[in-house]
């Protein structure tokens, strides 16, 4: 939506998550008085609050939220409503009992907690989007209103539904897919083990069996079906609230959780996704002393997926203090300086809008240990202060709204294939260490990065300004994705596969074509054999011109085929050693490599540095691997983000004399990062960092 108020191209702004239902109303205009002077001008309120306008059924009072949005107004603050559908009040549940989401043996789940809805019951249906039209009517037009956020975190807490009213929702979306029973039983394999269906009322959602597994391909299209019913319950709110949206006013909703397409999400209901960063989540009780040198760093990955949905997006809830339950998960409080390193890491990856979670610790509840920016008592304190400072280091950034992430190498995504992940743990193994490794290795080597999902609309255009694409596990393969692929390496790409690639069809069945399958072509490889590795074979190694890698979790065998395909490694242990471990074809202009195993950590790192992607700002700067290089672009000019998750000084050396954005100086030569400090430098385009890009990669 051209126009917004938030997240328009033109500034950076603050805000934070606020709970007027929770305080009393004196507390107020001292709290926005407060917000305001700490250049936090936008407040997220509502998203538990049902009962405030629905106290019982049918009976409906605006006034709680009439005060508090002209106390807004009053005082020059702008509001984020929400739809509060995470919550559905105890009138509802108890008395429409088919509202609630059920576990896997049909026991419901009961009231008291959040998210205890299913997204299929009729009932609740209904409620939903008269609660929704009752709070987009009345409250929409009031001028404080810049904003709405469709209920709170899909598919966090449970992203599993099994009610009676998703098996009923489900059967219509076979129906709709397959339209017949006999293109549904081929599809699914059902002659496997006698589970041939001959009536639509025979197929429930997944349910507790002998055996603990149901069939996969039954389970796959499950998925697919969960993220259908988000998408529709999503898409009833965002008609609604469309109504009675003024000029500028956006629709959102907030976080990345499992089950769900985000893809179709964005363009069917959102104006703009936003994402909730924790990145000092609360450790589980079991871990809370476990060492991890990408903790904190690893919230990049998460920003990189939000950034695929939304190039520019908003942060609707960033870690201001520590996290925790008193149930479960205990994190420390942030030290000095990380609260500042946490939201640039945010801006860093597109964000323009950061609102912190949340204003004042709450007293009572479950989060009464998920603190905010004020503790209980409310007094002034540091971490206040930093976000004080923060607003201050953002006056210094305006130029930046709007600007687009720079990456050159991409790592190519599907919801396919992350869908037959939950299905698959043959797929989940190689996919997980790969993923894990591979950002790790981008992260260490200084690499930005972007996730990129192959969709219908697609093109290799629109790929083309990546130099290397990863694809690490694509086990379902598509003509329509392969063609897609195969036009980018044929116009000078580089495309990267991994084992276990193109041996499933949509349905998640194996085909039976020579593997790699649809993948075969362009990679010029043919797999007549592979297994999983041993215990007891150790790590399986592979040879690339003296650059040993390990070949982890699984090893396809490999063989080239025709005469543009060559071994460009071998596997030196385990029971196939000296057999073919890593192809690389040229195809047209480009290349197609295929590798016949996982990419550990240190694979990763030597595909990056023999593809010619590793620190690819060398000439400009030298970074020790503490830090983050994050760029942002914008009318030629490129702003980099240093970011130092150590807690100690870290030196970066800077062969380019660069604008200090929040000093306001050019700098050079050896400059000093204080623990967890940030730099955001200015490449002007003379230097060569903008209007020639070539020479930066």
């Amino acid at each position: 939506m051209e126009g917004k108020k938030l997240i328009n191209g033109k500034s950076i702004d603050l805000g934070v998550c606020y709970y007027p239902e929770h305080w009393d109303k004196s507390l107020w205009p001292e709290d926005l008085d407060r917000m305001l002077e700490a250049g936090l001008k936008t407040v997220r309120i509502a998203e538990f609050a049902w009962n405030l306008v629905e106290p019982r059924e049918g009976e409906y009072t605006y006034a709680f939220f009439d005060d508090f949005l002209n106390l807004a107004r009053e005082k020059g603050m702008h509001v984020i409503f929400c739809t509060p559908t995470a919550t559905p009040p105890a009138w509802l549940t108890e008395k429409y009992p088919e509202a609630l989401n059920a576990d896997l043996e049909g026991n419901l789940i009961c009231h008291g907690s959040r998210r205890h809805y299913n997204y299929n019951s009729p009932v609740y249906r209904r409620f939903s989007r008269n609660i929704t039209e009752k709070i987009a009517s009345h409250y929409g037009p009031h001028p404080a209103v810049i904003g709405w956020q469709l209920d709170n975190e899909f598919n966090c807490e449970n992203d599993l539904f099994y009610s009676e009213s998703d098996t009923v929702a489900f059967r219509d979306f076979l129906k709709k897919r397959y339209k017949t029973l006999e293109a549904l039983n081929r599809a699914w394999g059902t002659v496997f083990w006698n589970q041939t269906y001959t009536d639509w009322q025979e197929i429930h959602v997944p349910r507790k069996t002998n055996t603990n597994s149901v069939n996969p391909h039954l389970e796959l299209d499950y998925y697919r079906f969960v993220s259908d019913s988000v998408c529709s319950f999503a898409g009833e709110q965002a008609e609604i609230i469309r109504k009675y949206c003024k000029e500028g006013d956006f629709i959102t909703t907030n976080g990345v959780f499992g089950n769900l397409d985000y893809q179709r999400l964005r363009r069917e209901s959102l104006d703009v996704l936003m994402y909730d960063s924790y990145p000092n989540f609360a450790y589980c009780l079991d871990d809370y002393q476990k060492e991890d040198s990408m903790k904190d760093r690893k919230w990049s990955r998460n920003l990189a997926e939000v950034r695929a949905v939304s190039p520019n997006f908003g942060i609707m809830e960033q870690q201001s203090g520590a996290n925790g339950w008193n149930t479960r998960m205990e994190a420390p409080s942030p030290r000095p300086g990380q609260l500042t390193l946490w939201t640039m890491q945010s801006i860093a990856h597109g964000a323009d809008y950061v609102s912190y979670f949340r204003w004042r610790t709450c007293t009572f509840g479950t989060e009464i240990y998920w603190h905010g920016i004020l503790d209980y008592s409310g007094r002034e304190n540091r971490r206040l202060q930093e976000v004080r400072q923060v607003s201050g280091k953002l006056e210094k950034l305006q130029e930046i709204a709007g600007a687009k992430y720079l990456a050159k190498v991409g790592i190519l995504r599907d919801y396919d294939n992350i869908f037959d992940c939950r299905v698959d743990r043959w797929h989940d193994r190689v996919e997980r260490v790969s993923r894990e490794s591979l950002f790790t290795a981008l992260q260490q080597a200084h690499v930005p990065f972007d996730y990129v999902y192959l969709e219908s609309h697609e093109t290799a255009e629109s790929l083309k300004q990546y130099e290397v694409l990863f694809y690490p596990h694509g086990s379902i393969l598509t003509k329509e994705r392969m063609e897609i692929l195969e036009a980018y390496v044929s116009a000078g790409g580089k495309l990267v596969m991994g084992c276990r690639t193109g041996y499933k069809d949509m349905n998640g069945k194996c085909v039976m074509d020579c593997l790699p399958g649809l993948a075969a072509s362009v990679t010029g490889t043919d797999i007549p054999e592979y297994s999983f590795v041993a215990p007891d074979e150790g790590k399986i190694m592979a040879d690339w011109d003296g650059a040993l890698m390990e070949a982890a979790v699984f090893n396809d065998i490999l063989a080239p085929v025709g005469e543009t395909s060559k071994v460009l490694a071998v596997y030196t242990s385990g029971p196939y050693a000296g057999s073919p471990a890593l192809i690389r074809n040229r195809f047209g202009r480009g290349e197609a490599y295929y590798f016949g195993g996982a990419f550990a950590l240190d694979t990763a790192a030597v595909f990056l540095e023999k593809l010619g992607v590793a620190e690819p700002w060398k000439d400009v700067m030298e970074l020790p691997a503490g830090c983050e290089l994050a760029v942002r672009e914008k009318s030629g000019k490129c702003y980099l983000f240093v970011l130092n998750y150590l807690s100690e000084p870290a030196s970066i050396f800077l062969r380019k004399e660069l604008r200090d954005l929040l000093e306001g100086c050019a700098i050079s030569g050896t400059v000093r990062l204080q623990p967890y400090g940030v730099k955001v430098l200015e490449c002007p385009v003379q230097q060569g960092c903008a209007a020639d890009f070539e020479k930066c990669f």
